[in-house]
């Protein structure tokens, strides 16, 4: 299954993003997925803005068929801000100095940390379906632990989440995606196979825990360091 748009791979300091881009004219918006997606997770909206925007959607490093660099022992390699530094180099080479940003889940944690280090590329920014990591585990509960048990799951070490997700990757991200904050809603078949797929290898299985790793870490490090900075473009908050 692909976006109808034109699909390229392009290097962002050495890790390739993978980017559908659609659209010929109009105001560019960049499109970020999360967790386990790809730029699928688009795949209804994505035709519809191009009608009057230039839309771009990638896979974020680690997932999709963007590449999975091997990460260090402080996660740095999968953290927002090395994320956020890879969309701003794709759409500077796509001829893009300012243009909008879409986020959900992961991608929106992507988007903030972009809105934070590069305000004078985002234009303005829509987050989606998500609470900022910083206030989350500030505020975790039980009620949390149980309902997103996997944040600490897939940030725990040693290679745990990875071996167990390996025996059944694709009920992991069956469960996952049909999972009580998901609704229970069934998605695209085409679009499911595609997360399947991309997801299955040890490679991303790895990338996507240190995504998680990150945001228990060096993400929450960054994010202590920004807080009470002011984002200086318009957001909207869903």
């Amino acid at each position: 299954m692909k976006l109808p748009f034109k699909y390229r791979k392009i290097d962002a300091d050495g890790v390739g993003i993978n980017c559908a881009i659609g659209g010929d004219d109009g105001p560019p918006v960049l499109l970020l997925h999360g967790y386990p997606q790809t730029h699928l997770i688009w795949h209804h909206v994505a035709p519809v803005l191009a009608r009057t925007h230039t839309v771009v959607a990638t896979d974020l490093r680690g997932y999709g068929d963007s590449d999975k660099p091997p990460a260090g022992p402080d996660h740095a390699e999968y953290s927002k801000r090395a994320m956020a530094r890879d969309q701003i180099l794709v759409m500077r080479a796509l001829g893009f100095d300012r243009f909008s940003v879409v986020g959900h889940d992961r991608g929106r944690r992507v988007g903030h940390r972009l809105a934070l280090d590069h305000p004078e590329a985002v234009e303005r920014l829509a987050v989606l379906d998500i609470v900022p990591t910083r206030y989350t585990f500030e505020h975790a509960d039980a009620g949390f632990g149980a309902e997103y048990y996997h944040w600490f799951f897939l940030a725990a070490g040693n290679g745990i989440p990875e071996r167990l997700i390996g025996g059944a990757p694709e009920y992991w991200i069956r469960a996952r995606m049909t999972a009580r904050h998901h609704g229970g809603t069934p998605f695209d078949p085409a679009a499911m196979a595609e997360y399947i797929r991309c997801f299955s290898t040890p490679d991303a299985i790895t990338a996507s825990c240190e995504d998680y790793r990150a945001a228990a870490t060096i993400d929450l490090l960054h994010d202590n360091a920004s807080y009470g900075t002011p984002l200086t473009c318009p957001v909207l908050t869903l």
